[in-house]
């Protein structure tokens, strides 16, 4: 194997000439890259520039943002930075799936196959999050942990917001108590939002719906410092922001990604009832066994096929 084609990710299409300080810049992107990664996560180039920043390695600046940008782009075409490791969230490539036979439809059906392990809890939580940057981060915390999530973009739009009130409507005739676990800026718009969301949902669902604030709260920028901004004092909610926090703002994204999957385990842990979910967990594993017969089954009559066709 050579170094154009190695396991962990990295592969190289040029040979770029690099002075020293370009090499270091990418040697720490790297070791940010590789932390994400051991933590099974990706990393765009925004949340690289936002670990810069708050780890004290380089200013916050646009002059910033694009060195990290040509480091992670001349170290992946280089083979020094991981190609797997690294994603850009606004583009991807969509279709609808195919199969190759029966028997693969049922493979990949059981290898997605989940039971709703939450059907039976009296909580049903989601997690949302303010920036789209921030969603497949979330993803990864929320997926072993079964909750649904969704980044809203900024405020989020008023069809998006009544089709969660129907939803959480359905919970609670279902007996079933939603709950939302919100992570966004400490700013003045970041802030309104959380109260936003709680006022739509009460409107959409038709009940109050707990809306807990999870990140980022003024407690973890004292505990973590990260790096602050000036509030922007076009928006409209700056000066009421001001009274109560300071002419000081933080951005969510400058959290540490081991830090949000703690909070958010902890909130979710907070409301799950553990012997009903080992109860449901059972039945998923009766389940998956199920599922390994049909595929027994069918694997056994597409061979029978083959010989009728031989």
């Amino acid at each position: 194997m050579t170094d154009d084609d190695r396991d962990d990710g990295c592969r190289r299409y040029a040979d770029i000439p690099m002075r020293q300080p370009k090499l270091q810049l990418i040697a720490w992107v790297r070791s940010v890259v590789e932390e994400y990664g051991r933590q099974r996560m990706n990393i765009s180039v925004r949340q690289c520039y936002y670990q810069a920043v708050a780890r004290g390695f380089m200013e916050s600046s646009s002059s910033t943002y694009n060195q990290i940008q040509g480091a992670l782009r001349d170290g992946r075409m280089a083979g020094l930075i991981p190609w797997t490791l690294v994603e850009d969230r606004g583009r991807t490539l969509r279709g609808l799936q195919t199969q190759t036979s029966p028997a693969a439809a049922l493979r990949r059906t059981r290898a997605n196959y989940r039971c709703d392990l939450w059907a039976g809890q009296e909580y049903r939580p989601e997690v949302w999050v303010e920036k789209v940057a921030l969603e497949s981060v979330i993803g990864d915390i929320c997926n072993p942990l079964r909750v649904d999530y969704y980044a809203t973009r900024g405020y989020d739009s008023i069809s998006q917001q009544w089709e969660a009130g129907q939803r959480m409507a359905t919970y609670v005739q279902r007996g079933q108590r939603p709950v939302v676990l919100y992570l966004g800026d400490h700013d003045p718009s970041g802030l309104d939002m959380t109260r936003k969301v709680e006022e739509r949902l009460r409107l959409f669902t038709g009940v109050p719906v707990m809306v807990q604030r999870l990140a980022l709260t003024m407690s973890q920028i004292e505990r973590y410092s990260p790096p602050p901004f000036d509030v922007k004092w076009t928006d409209s909610r700056a000066l009421a922001y001001a009274d109560e926090h300071g002419e000081t703002a933080w951005e969510l994204d400058a959290l540490d990604p081991s830090v949000l999957k703690q909070v958010v385990s902890d909130a979710v842990g907070m409301l799950r009832d553990q012997p009903r979910w080992d109860a449901a967990l059972g039945q998923e594993v009766d389940d998956l066994r199920e599922l390994d017969e049909m595929i027994q089954r069918a694997s056994g009559e597409s061979d029978d096929d083959d010989d009728e066709d031989a």
